[in-house]
């Protein structure tokens, strides 16, 4: 699911709400990043009467496995959950990890949905997987996509390794949109022109084994020796 934007589209969606006053509580709180999505800490997630309230139906909880006996889905009989066990340490690939999320993030929109991404503070972990959620989405730069996050969460600040990600995951999406965009039937001519190729090869090799077999049988023959009648003085 990706959106096609103007450049002035996207750079109003980038700059995001002008109005919003930053309060140091609204780091408990999460908000909507874009129509659908939204990202918060895990105290977010603790409140059946506010998922509610924000109409949530899928939850994404992302957690390091210490964390796992209290950052956990509380309410599996409201709504549907992702649960990805990770480490938030600089070393932890992101992107092996992502495609998992962003499928789930979009059957849960393309139906309808609205889906709660959080991680314990909601400051590192969860917010460098909706970052490169909304980068591939509108077609962003890493750092836009960054920004564009921050703009509506402003405590949010991914650790070291990965903005790294951030940045590769950018390479990434952007060469599978190249491949993608490329006319099959230049694929197709071109997978021919190989098989062509091959064809040829296998010939000329064929050819190559026939002549030297050809060649062989038509040399004279190999003198023979009569060990009996060598003259060995």
């Amino acid at each position: 699911m990706n959106s096609t934007l103007t450049e002035e589209q996207l750079k109003s969606v980038v700059q995001g709400p002008g109005d919003v006053e930053w309060r140091y509580e609204m780091r408990r709180e999460c908000q909507e990043i874009l129509p659908g999505l939204l990202l918060g800490p895990f105290v977010a997630s603790k409140s059946l009467e506010t998922l509610q309230s924000l109409k949530i139906t899928h939850i994404v909880c992302i957690r390091d496995a210490k964390e796992a006996f209290s950052v956990r889905p509380r309410f599996i009989d409201n709504f549907s959950y992702l649960t990805l066990d990770v480490e938030d340490n600089e070393e932890q690939n992101l992107i092996r990890l992502f495609p998992q999320a962003k499928l789930f993030i979009d059957n849960a929109i393309s139906n309808g949905g609205r889906v709660l991404v959080h991680c314990n503070g909601g400051i590192s972990l969860s917010p460098a997987f909706v970052v490169m959620f909304v980068m591939q989405h509108y077609q962003l730069s890493w750092e836009d996509a960054l920004h564009m996050v921050q703009n509506r969460r402003y405590c949010i600040s991914p650790n070291g390794g990965f903005l790294t990600q951030l940045k590769e995951y950018e390479a990434i999406y952007r060469a599978s949109i190249a491949v993608a965009s490329y006319p099959s039937t230049n694929r197709i001519v071109s997978r021919r022109k190989r098989d062509d190729e091959d064809d040829e090869d296998g010939i000329d090799r064929y050819d190559d084994r026939k002549r030297a077999l050809v060649e062989s049988s038509d040399s004279p023959p190999a003198p023979s020796y009569d060990a009996d009648h060598m003259d060995i003085s």
